[in-house]
């Protein structure tokens, strides 16, 4: 695998900084938040000074019981070839479920969400797997994430999961350090152990992130710095294995220069006191036996119904799927409404300035009984949609901005600002009975 180095993710609220940091050899950037024809300036002048950049996915949904979405991935090749990466890298997860597969509605997550660690689901994903691979430029390299539950009936642990995944489909590995954290506090998991059934020899870089506790949950943030334990458990990793690349993620809360300076020299130091431990031979985990299928067909329709009972338990309020704890459930469904709201609030910021602290419990109201569909943007817009139909809000001022926003971004062409342009374009809708 390339040697990348020590990484930092680029986001736009940290691009100047990211820029003056001294020893980045690479970044990673959301694949979906950036355009290929319309490059970041800031990308620009990093690959000019010779920075790698990778893409790094959040949307495919190799985990969810459908083939993946070929438009989805000819814009992540696309992505790949413009930023002239190595490598593009996805999540080993699911995103939405329903749809025709299931003959049940549409629902988005808008996170990342556990496979069942079962061989039908395994099959499922070694088969998505292949279809992204021959449809990329460069080797896709895929990650374990962090779960705040767990599926009942798992056959497999996370190295025989991920052994068998990369033994079937040859594909590299993203191990999030965190991640290993994260489902240590919430699910018992040792990273320890977990490291050492992992097919390190098919490492393709590391992510490290930071995150917090409350209720003996972990949240994996990406808005804190980076924890102690975490740290460890990257030293562990790197006295099993020399990691090709090491990539500090931040997405939210961003802190100033010398601080994250700060957090990617404590990385530097715990990978070489990794390297300094090392002699523990990278064992390859015992696999889980299985082999292809030829028909996945029922297998994804069994996988399509779990995933669809389980994200309208989350997001849609119905009973919780037999088998999974339910105050597991509750955390994960606020979480995710607390998220829509956050990312909601960026992506529209008008709403939050139209409707102030009213905003956010608002919105919380209306997402316990309106799963979304679409992308966020979508959301913003059936959201204000739901408030005028309610009559909110109630004062007339702020009402009348929340329309004015909706119909400016609903219809096909925005409205005009200029009286007379508005009603030349209603003449034309008349004349040519549109």
């Amino acid at each position: 695998m390339e040697k990348l180095g020590t990484g930092i993710g680029w986001r736009p609220e940290i691009a100047d900084v990211v820029e003056g940091l001294p020893g980045i050899d690479w970044v990673e950037v959301v694949a979906e938040n950036i355009c290929p024809g319309h490059l970041p300036a800031s990308l620009l002048r990093l690959r000019e000074r010779g920075v790698t950049v990778v893409p790094h996915g959040v949307s495919l949904g190799l985990g969810g019981a459908e083939r993946p979405d070929p438009a989805r991935l000819a814009a992540l090749a696309e992505r790949a070839e413009a930023l002239g990466s190595p490598l593009v890298t996805e999540h080993i997860a699911f995103v939405r479920a329903g749809g025709p597969l299931t003959a049940s509605p549409r629902l988005e997550a808008g996170h990342l969400l556990p496979v069942p660690r079962t061989r039908e689901a395994l099959d499922v994903l070694c088969e998505n797997i292949r279809i992204a691979q021959d449809a990329l430029p460069v080797p896709l390299a895929v990650e374990n994430i962090a779960a705040l539950l767990a599926w009942p009936g798992e056959e497999l642990t996370e190295g025989q999961f991920l052994y068998e995944l990369a033994d079937r489909t040859g594909v590299r590995l993203l191990i999030d350090v965190a991640n290993l954290h994260t489902n240590h506090v919430n699910q018992g998991e040792d990273p320890a152990e977990a490291l050492a059934g992992l097919p390190l020899e098919a490492l393709a870089y590391v992510h490290v992130a930071g995150g917090f506790e409350r209720d003996g949950v972990w949240h994996d943030s990406h808005a804190h710095p980076v924890p102690q334990p975490v740290l460890d458990v990257l030293t562990d990793l790197a006295a099993r294995v020399a990691p090709p690349g090491v990539l500090l993620e931040r997405d939210e809360d961003f802190p100033g220069a010398a601080e994250l300076a700060g957090e990617l020299t404590a990385i530097r130091e715990a990978v070489e006191k990794g390297r300094a431990q090392g002699g523990a031979p990278v064992r390859r985990a015992r696999g889980a036996g299985g082999t292809p299928v030829s028909d996945t067909g029922p297998a994804r329709l069994r996988l399509g119904l779990a995933q669809a009972a389980l994200l309208s338990a989350l997001v849609a309020g119905t009973p919780a799927p037999e088998g999974f704890d339910r105050g597991r459930l509750a955390v994960q469904a606020r979480a995710l409404a607390a998220k829509r709201a956050g990312v909601v609030a960026k992506v529209a910021p008008e709403l939050p300035e139209i409707l102030g602290a009213a905003y956010r419990p608002a919105f919380l109201a209306y997402a316990q009984r309106h799963p979304m569909s679409g992308g966020y943007r979508r959301d913003a817009l059936d959201f204000a949609g739901h408030l005028l139909r309610s009559g909110e809000p109630r004062e007339a001022a702020a009402r009348r901005e929340v329309r004015r926003w909706w119909r400016e971004r609903s219809g096909p062409v925005p409205p005009a600002r200029r009286p007379a342009v508005r009603l030349a374009r209603a003449a034309r809708r008349v004349v040519l009975g549109r």
